[in-house]
């Protein structure tokens, strides 16, 4: 169990948020994607902080699959406009079980609608495997230091 927050991996991991304006090219921003590589960025619009995100797999299935021009589709035309977010002081259990039930792999973290970094699967599986293997090496050290002190 995931006893670390959102807000202490971005700590971790960095509070960069790559962003997009929704009237640019799908072209633009899967550039930006490439050159960042990363797999989505955070759409904005005049006034909105979060207006969408979009991702490798919107762009693979709006617009390739529907044989569409990545130079004159805009990005308001492919994103996911109903953004998922979280908060900094959400478990990253419970972020981990929002990314599942709504099949998503990268989830905005936010302060009101401000975004204020992005964590993705990937980020959450990381930090599980590593805090569990400090968790057994704590273990076994604890187990075999004991079993060596005892005559």
């Amino acid at each position: 169990m995931l006893k670390r927050t959102a807000g202490e991996l971005l700590e971790m991991k960095g509070r960069d948020v790559l962003t997009i304006q929704d009237e640019s090219s799908v072209y633009e921003a899967v550039a930006t994607m490439s050159e960042k590589n990363v797999g989505a960025l955070v759409v904005q619009s005049p006034g909105v902080m979060v207006a969408g995100i979009v991702s490798e797999r919107d762009y693979a299935r709006k617009l390739l699959l529907e044989d569409r021009d990545a130079r004159s589709t805009n990005v308001s035309e492919i994103m996911t406009a109903e953004v998922i977010t979280a908060h900094e002081g959400m478990s990253l259990d419970g972020c981990m079980a929002l990314m599942l039930r709504n099949q998503i792999r990268h989830l905005p973290i936010v302060d009101g609608e401000q975004p204020v970094g992005v964590l993705t699967l990937g980020d959450i599986m990381k930090t599980t495997i590593r805090e569990q293997s400090a968790a057994i090496e704590e273990l076994e050290s604890y187990v075999f230091d004991d079993q060596g002190g005892e005559s």
